[in-house]
């Protein structure tokens, strides 16, 4: 990738960096391409024309059985299914587990195995197997667990589970233990796994569940046309999984998501299309991945935030219309409850903020009297972090018993670019019962104050080791300067073909400087929307920030001013024009 050049005029509250303009000579035989689309490429890592050729299609999946144990499970699993054995489908929490314990399950049935699933409880279970669960899965006479989005690390569990005298199968897609005595002894198919001759490593839980389908369904003795369309029409939770879980859009997974979201868009599954009406989620437009990260995943995850995960896998798999309609309701509710609780939770961590000297590493720890959620910390830690730009921890309460010994606190940390958390949550891990985690992000657990309070102590000691003042900064990463004489239809829409937008294929972000401001327009029932137009080179468009009018108020016709944005296509009585949508926008001195 190309390095990161910061823009001189800081005029705003954030930093602007945008990426310089690469070479991109390498490209040239991609003429039918405009330049800034080829840049946007490049700089999300196709520098080679034959990547960029198969970016656009046609669509490449790999053959499943490229997986290393992928035939030995799925002879496991025949020879379970015909001696009519009980199978479980061990799944996990989240939008991801729960999308793959469905797709996996739904298959499992049509080919006639016993199968039903099971969904860990998120407080009082936590993530991956877990021994009182497999006791109660081998006393209801099952013989077979195979676990989607988890297990990897569960070497211990996989052990007792076989004791009991249950076979394993582990999918999964998380990274491997770094010494190979700790993997669990059963077969696994995990794409992270660097030894494993499967092309794409960036599978989601569910997409390795998918894989996994067709598996079994290329060894059925169904007819090629009923494969083709038990296939497709699991896709749409496949894109649900892939997007929520955040994994890369490109490679596999973009042609997963697109023809998964071709599937999500003809409303196949009842408890989708009902969750789509009660939260007034696409206002009959097509959903896109958008929709799926920021509308429809939430919901889903928000059922095991507050209470158990079976009331999402529940509304995934209905064919009853009342039911789907009482169960999206149900959802939409926990959502909005699960909002509710986000607010206040952040104003409590708020309120240990001293605002006028920001410490380095934000640490929020709920007083004896506040019953945080620890479902949530992780969410609040996230926007308290991109709200201030500071690495932040959010630790809740809990009443725990973990093997005999009491939990006190469980806590959850987002970082900011250029500390790595958890290398600093290691530094403190005598202190700790569990934690695990990324450079971004943490999960732990503490068993007393005295613990707590030598942890913070560490981890502000880390913090103030490793972090600058260049490095609390806000940071907007634009992907390229455009002059509004580059902008046009045909440029839009060749944008628009990079979609689905997610990880590592962002939706791409411009910058335009000295723009001048021709006329001022507010928008909604409260004013709450704004749209500025704005012209340079000749050229005028508008650009719109929804909900943005409170922070866009001390703008005025005849400001010069610099603008990063999303450039889009609005369409409108049957006219299509280029749009701009603001990310930030900031005087030109």
């Amino acid at each position: 990738m190309a390095s990161i050049n910061s823009v001189k005029k800081k005029l705003s509250m954030k930093e602007w960096q945008i990426i310089p303009v690469p070479d991109i000579t390498d490209l040239s035989s991609c003429s039918e391409f405009h330049p800034a689309i080829l840049r946007l490429l490049y700089n999300r890592g196709l520098k080679d024309p034959s990547l960029v050729k198969e970016f656009f299609g046609p669509a490449v999946f790999h053959d499943p059985f490229l997986f290393k144990n992928m035939a030995a499970a799925v002879e496991l699993i025949i020879s379970h299914i015909k001696a009519g054995n009980q199978i479980v489908v061990y799944g996990d929490y989240d939008a991801d587990g729960v999308t793959a314990s469905v797709v996996l399950l739904e298959t499992l049935q049509i080919l006639r195995a016993r199968a039903e699933a099971y969904l860990p409880d998120r407080v009082s279970e936590g993530y991956g197997l877990n021994r009182p669960a497999l006791d109660n899965i081998a006393a209801s006479g099952t013989k077979l667990v195979i676990t989607v989005d988890n297990g990897i690390r569960n070497k211990d569990e996989v052990l007792y589970a076989h004791k009991l005298g249950l076979d394993v199968i582990i999918t999964d897609h998380h990274v491997l233990p770094d010494n190979e005595k700790d993997l669990p002894d059963c077969l696994y198919i995990d794409p992270a796994d660097s030894s494993d001759p499967y092309p794409w490593r960036y599978l989601a839980g569910v997409g390795v569940a998918y894989k996994l389908v067709e598996a079994l369904l290329a060894k059925s003795k169904l007819p090629d046309n009923q494969k083709k369309l038990i296939s497709e029409r699991c896709l749409d939770l496949v894109a649900v999984g892939t997007v929520s879980d955040m994994v890369s859009l490109l490679g596999e997974n973009r042609w997963l998501v697109q023809d998964g979201l071709r599937i999500l868009n003809r409303n196949q599954r009842l408890g989708l299309l009902e969750l789509t009406k009660v939260a007034k989620i696409n206002n009959n437009r097509p959903l896109e991945a958008w929709n799926i990260g920021w509308q429809i995943g939430p919901r889903l995850n928000a059922a095991s935030r507050l209470a158990h995960a079976n009331t999402a896998f529940a509304l995934l798999t209905t064919n009853n219309h009342s039911e789907a309609e009482s169960l999206a309701t149900e959802l939409n509710e926990q959502n909005i409850q699960r909002q509710a609780i986000t607010a206040q939770m952040m104003l409590e961590v708020e309120k240990q903020i001293n605002k006028d000297n920001l410490p380095l590493v934000i640490i929020g720890v709920a007083e004896p009297e506040q019953n945080w959620n620890e479902g949530i910390v992780g969410l609040v830690a996230g926007r308290i972090a991109e709200k201030y730009y500071r690495p932040t921890l959010v630790i809740a309460r809990v009443s725990d018993e973990s093997d005999g010994a009491p939990v006190m606190f469980k806590g959850s940390g987002r970082s900011i670019e250029g500390f790595n958390l958890i290398a600093a949550v290691e530094q403190g891990k005598d202190f700790l019962y569990k934690y695990g985690g990324h450079p971004m992000a943490c999960g732990f657990s503490i068993r007393s104050q005295s613990d707590l309070d030598s942890f913070q102590e560490i981890i502000r000691k880390e913090a103030a080791g490793k972090l600058n003042q260049a490095d609390l900064v806000p940071k907007l990463k634009l992907d390229a300067e455009l002059s509004f004489s580059d902008i046009n239809l045909d440029l839009a829409d060749q944008i628009n073909n990079l979609a689905p937008f997610g990880q590592s294929n962002p939706q791409p972000r411009f910058a335009s400087f000295g723009l001048q401001i021709d006329d001022i327009v507010t928008m909604g029932s409260d004013s709450q929307h704004i749209k500025f137009r704005l012209s340079a080179s000749g050229r005028s468009y508008w650009a719109l920030s929804f909900n943005g009018a409170d922070n866009c108020c001390n703008f005025k016709i005849g400001d010069s001013v610099d603008l990063a944005y999303y450039l889009e296509v609005n369409e409108f009585n049957g006219r299509r024009e280029p749009q701009l949508k603001i990310v930030d926008i900031r005087l030109n001195n």
